[in-house]
């Protein structure tokens, strides 16, 4: 192993010229006995040339500026061989210059020096010509020439030279030469593998090391990889890593075989013989940090076959990988919570790994190496993703902390990895819990606002993982987590939007984070990406329709139907139907706009202003946001007309009502108290309120600090409609019984039953008319029709029975139709408990026999919704 490469010619001490049969010392003078027409003239300056070329790059570049290089190129091709011999030496040693290099580059010099390589050149001719080709073959232009002219057919020939210095040149020239996949190929074809191979037992550690580097590279062809096992290659390369004495090619030899792990067979080859178990645990204690480096990486690769991690999880691979994570070496370290990573797609290894290598890869996320954090926290992902026990076994370790900083990180694949890590261990809600009190809400925000789509949609799936808890909403909310979330939803990047979408339907389950989403534009943006075919998904219809189950005026508008639990709270208006996409005004500027003639805009609101002020600062924030989600009031400020009057502001009289006892007691949530009885008032009175009312309702408006706010007009009449009918029809025995009360009791209060034939005659239209003439507005409180049709019913139906508890829906049809439909269970068979009869479907007639109940699908529910 120490023996050194014998050097033919010992160069002369430096700057001494040897002198010529003619005697000079001048090498310009030399340069021009390159032209003597005599051989041993010639023969003699090529020597003395290249001699002095030997003691430095400054002689090779004064050979260079006297023009030595293109007549000694000349001679490489000379008849006498001596010349010839003494020619290429003189050239081979000036091409390590690189101003030298590019002068042969320019004269097409690799053929020449390629047919100096033939067998029945001296060996001192194959030494020089091959150092040439090896300087030559840095450059990428040169390969080609010589890999085109036939080049490594005769370096690989020479391989098996006697000379050592030929075989460095060769190998190293071939080295080069192999970077290219056309060289790789053509070698294979020129089996390089067995003269390769020898070169492994060489005495120089050159030219092993050469050998197995080119080894390296070659093998990255799977073909190349299946020779190389043919030819026993494996076997000269583990004997290399057992040898003490061959530390210096260790890293170099893991290489190849890293490369071989990749193929299944060879896998079980070294796992049959041994080899694999000796290669772990050679690794776990090898004191050269690339060497375990270089291996974890080896493991990676090979990990990435099912088959080879099924092997691998047999030779035990997880404790030496563990054990790699504890070295000192921060590039170990990477490389190993890498081959865990891929490692984990083993369910086995998985667990294994999980019960050994969790605590110390918590740990790692501390580091202050970015690089090792990333690691780790993939390797956690990996290891985390549906197995809920390494879940539990990450907060065990107090990860929970760590990965929520790591949110923090510079590198956007450590965010995303914790991320995807956090709403792994969020899928079990004690994890989930304690992740929301560490703030993750506070710390997602950063990530949301990432330029990274992958961080962007990691963030996002977080959120819709953690956002399912009441207060993860709030701190979201109200960190402005909400903002970039809603922008998400505008991304191009598939994964990106339909993640945002999952987390805006998840974060839509509360009316305050819907309302601030609404106004945010998430409304306004999803109807857009509902509306396309290509953009829309699995998630962007359900967001919309939760933020809608906030902003049910919208909905009903939009979509024509509310759903049983779309409870219809006070500040709901029918606007009537509205094309998707068109933006709904909020009934403050409805109320606002002179009176047109448009169908009026149906109000429902039984709250009175003594309640409908908020009372905490916290109240007003969220009553702010209700209007645009029709259950409370917006911001604005005070509206009067020339008398002083608020806008709209109705008189609560209505003389062309009976008085509703028992108005001391609230039925729903929603609704509030009044104290004292209703009388009736004349038509002066209807025009105007009683002067203290309007004292009383402007008091309460100013009161409001800082934002004075618009109150919705108070619907007395709703409010009698709602406490009769919790005092006469909540207590009836069925849900069958009362639908049919409420039905009636509907019927009577707008209008009474209307015979089918005759239902043109019923001017309702004319009604509503004068009501909003007199009310100098276009939203019309629904307790004030006495007229009512299909769409009025309704209505009204829908919002008592949400009242008294009855589940219903409300559905739009054509022309001023609308329904509803209730679930009701039929009488069941003697011997059939009633829990296991299915409920069916009924619509309730409230026009023309009030309370019949008409199942659906029958001709006669069909034609009562096309009427």
């Amino acid at each position: 192993m120490g023996k050194k490469i014998k050097k033919e010619v010992e160069p002369p001490p430096k700057d001494v010229f040897d002198p010529l049969s003619v005697e000079s010392k001048k090498a310009a003078t030399v340069v021009l006995m390159l032209s003597s027409p005599e051989e041993e003239v010639v023969s003699k300056a090529c020597e003395s040339l290249y001699k002095f070329a030997t003691k430095g790059d400054e002689n090779k570049l004064t050979l260079l500026e006297l023009g030595a290089v293109e007549p000694l190129f000349k001679l490489v091709s000379h008849e006498d061989p001596v010349v010839r011999r003494n020619a290429t030496m003189a050239l081979g040693i000036m091409a390590s210059h690189n101003d030298v290099k590019k002068s042969l580059r320019q004269l097409d010099v690799t053929h020449a020096f390629i047919a100096r390589l033939a067998p029945e050149e001296d060996v001192i001719v194959h030494e020089f010509a091959s150092l040439c080709l090896t300087h030559m073959a840095v450059e990428y232009n040169s390969k080609v020439q010589i890999f085109e002219q036939g080049g490594l057919e005769p370096l690989i020939r020479l391989l098996s030279s006697p000379d050592p210095d030929v075989k460095k040149n060769c190998v190293e020239c071939i080295y080069s030469m192999v970077q290219d996949f056309q060289s790789r190929a053509a070698v294979r074809e020129l089996n390089v593998i067995p003269p390769l191979l020898e070169l492994l037992k060489s005495d120089y550690p050159i030219i092993q090391l050469l050998a197995i580097k080119t080894l390296g590279v070659i093998t990255i062809d799977r073909e190349t990889r299946v020779m190389l096992r043919e030819n026993q290659g494996l076997d000269h390369l583990l004997k290399i890593l057992e040898t003490k004495e061959f530390n210096d090619l260790h890293v170099e030899a893991l290489g190849v075989v890293a490369n071989c792990l990749e193929d299944v067979d060879t896998v079980q080859l070294i796992q049959e013989t041994g080899g694999l178990r000796k290669l772990l645990a050679f690794t776990e204690v090898s004191t050269l940090t690339d060497f375990q480096k270089n291996a974890a990486k080896a493991i990676a690769k090979s990990a990435h076959d099912p088959e080879n991690r099924k092997i691998l999880h047999e030779e035990e691979v997880e404790k030496c990988l563990i054990a790699l994570l504890g070295t000192d070496n921060e590039g170990t370290k990477i490389a190993a919570a890498q081959a865990i990573s891929a490692m984990c797609e083993n369910l086995a290894s998985k667990q294994t790994t999980g019960t050994l290598g969790i605590p110390q890869l918590v740990q790692l996320l501390s580091s202050d190496n970015e690089e090792i954090k990333e690691a780790a926290a993939t390797a956690l992902v990996n290891l985390t993703t549906s197995h809920l026990a390494n879940a539990s076994a990450v907060a065990e370790a107090d990860g929970i902390e760590p990965l929520i900083g790591v949110l923090g990180s510079k590198r956007d694949g450590a965010v995303a990895s914790a991320a995807t890590v956090l709403t792994n261990l969020a899928s079990q809600e004690p994890l989930r819990v304690i992740i929301q009190s560490h703030g993750i809400m506070s710390a997602i925000v950063e990530p949301l606002h990432s330029s990274n789509s992958l961080v962007q949609s990691t963030a996002a799936l977080t959120v819709a993982a953690i956002g399912c808890d009441a207060d993860a909403r709030a701190e979201l909310r109200n960190t402005g987590g909400l903002e970039p979330l809603v922008k998400l939803l505008q991304s191009r990047n598939d994964d990106v939007r339909r993640n945002a979408c999952w987390a805006v339907m998840v974060c839509a389950s509360d009316e305050p984070t819907a309302a601030e989403m609404t106004r945010l534009g998430a409304l306004d943006i999803l109807e857009e990406i509902n509306l396309s075919i290509g953009r829309k998904n699995n998630f962007s219809e359900v967001a919309l329709d939760k933020i809608l189950d906030h902003n049910l005026p919208q909905k009903y508008s939009q979509k024509g139907y509310l759903a049983s639990n779309n409870m219809i709270l006070d500040g709901f208006y029918d606007y009537g139907k509205v094309k998707r996409g068109v933006k709904l005004l909020s009934l403050e500027e409805l109320s606002a706009q002179e009176l047109n003639d448009r169908r009026a805009v149906i109000l429902v609101n039984a709250k009175s202003p003594e309640t409908d002020l908020p009372s905490t600062a916290e109240e007003k924030s969220h009553d702010l946001h209700h209007t645009r989600s029709a259950t409370n009031i917006r911001k604005a400020s005070k509206e009067k007309n020339r008398n002083g009057e608020l806008l709209c502001n109705f008189d609560s009289s209505a003389d062309e009502k009976p008085e509703s006892p028992g108005r001391s007691s609230s039925v729903n949530k929603g609704s509030s108290r009044e104290k004292g009885s209703r009388k009736g008032r004349g038509k002066k009175e209807e025009e105007k309120p009683k002067e203290e009312e309007v004292e009383h309702v402007q008091k309460v408006v100013e009161e409001v600090p800082e934002k004075a706010v618009w109150l919705p007009p108070f619907d007395p009449i709703l409010m009698d409609y709602i406490t009769e009918a919790s005092k006469t029809i909540l207590p009836l025995a069925s849900t069958s019984q009362q639908v049919v009360a409420l039905a009636q009791f509907v019927a009577d209060k707008m209008g009474g039953p209307i015979e089918r034939d005759k239902l043109h005659e019923f001017s309702w239209e004319l009604h509503i008319t004068e009501i909003e003439f007199d009310l100098k507005c276009n939203v019309v409180p629904i307790g004030k029709i006495n007229k009512g049709t299909f769409y009025h019913r309704a209505l009204l139906f829908k919002v008592l029975a949400d009242r008294i508890g009855i589940g219903c829906t409300l559905v739009r049809g054509e022309y001023n139709r609308a329904w509803n439909e209730v679930k009701l269970v039929d009488e069941a068979p003697l011997g059939i408990p009633s829990v296991l009869i299915p409920p069916q479907v009924y619509i309730v007639d409230l026009l023309f026999q009030p309370g019949h109940l008409m199942k659906e699908g029958t001709a006669e529910a069909d034609h009562y919704r096309r009427i």
